[in-house]
């Protein structure tokens, strides 16, 4: 494949997929999300059993693009929500089981992209957040319908509605991610429980995961089609436009209500 926008190493059983954009801390949109889809046709296709998902440099991914949604209309972010919605939920439809390895920020599509993954490994330097009510706007790829069942509504909720930034030693009591480690030790142990995988049966594993799912933890495709509709609603309202204005031009927003 000739990727621009990740890294992808195919393994004996297992695959390391790394978002290349350092750069730029990993922003996601639609040229990523795009590439992401294709890839994740590529190990369905090579029957991998379990990926290690992360980011290079100091981001695992710090969001969705800022700037591309500042130019969007209602429509325009509906069509960008459902792409992101679709995409991760290849990943958590995915046979394969996904293990990210989060190396730094994980902010807003970055930490919905980690909730889409089935398992969750940590940094010590990790942060969490979905920041996106300060920019007059909602999760709108998945976050609040994955949220709040990895790690309850009222968590989810404080999450959601304050914007704040958690730790990784937070996420790890909300019970967001399974381990918290050293920085160097993320990939080394992610990389560890990969090649575990990749030594059991694919066929069962991938129901296994199918199975946890149908216990109430997977998201309905149509759930995520609700979320869109409520993102281009944030769009679509002053405060939305006003919100994502003021990120782009580095000042606080100045919301009216409307």
């Amino acid at each position: 494949m000739n990727l621009q926008c990740f890294n992808l190493s195919l393994q004996d059983g297992w695959a390391l997929l790394e978002m290349a954009r350092p750069d730029r801390l990993n922003v996601l949109d639609e040229t990523v999300l795009l590439e992401l889809e294709d890839i994740l046709k590529v190990l369905k296709e090579e029957k991998i059993k379990a990926v290690v998902l992360t980011g290079q440099g100091k981001a695992f991914a710090a969001g969705a693009d800022v700037s591309a949604m500042a130019k969007m209309d209602g429509k325009e972010g509906e069509e960008f929500s459902l792409l992101g919605n679709r995409v991760f939920q290849m990943i958590e439809d995915h046979p394969a089981i996904f293990i990210a390895a989060v190396n730094g920020y994980a902010l807003g599509g970055g930490c919905e992209l980690a909730l889409a993954c089935d398992l969750r490994l940590a940094s010590e330097k990790a942060a969490f957040g979905q920041p996106e009510i300060n920019l007059g706007i909602i999760p709108g790829f998945g976050g609040t319908q994955r949220l709040p069942r990895i790690v309850g509504a009222a968590k989810a909720k404080e999450w959601i509605f304050t914007g704040q930034r958690f730790s990784a030693q937070e996420a790890l009591e909300a019970g967001l991610v399974s381990r918290v480690l050293e920085p160097e030790q993320v990939i080394l142990e992610a990389t560890k429980l990969a090649e575990e995988l990749a030594k059991k049966s694919g066929p069962i594993l991938s129901l296994a995961k199918r199975a946890v799912a149908a216990s109430g933890t997977g998201v309905n495709p149509a759930h995520g089609q609700q979320e869109a509709s409520f993102f281009a609603k944030c769009l679509s309202t002053e405060d939305g436009r006003e919100g994502l204005k003021a990120f782009v031009e580095k000042r606080s927003p100045v919301f009216k209500d409307r």
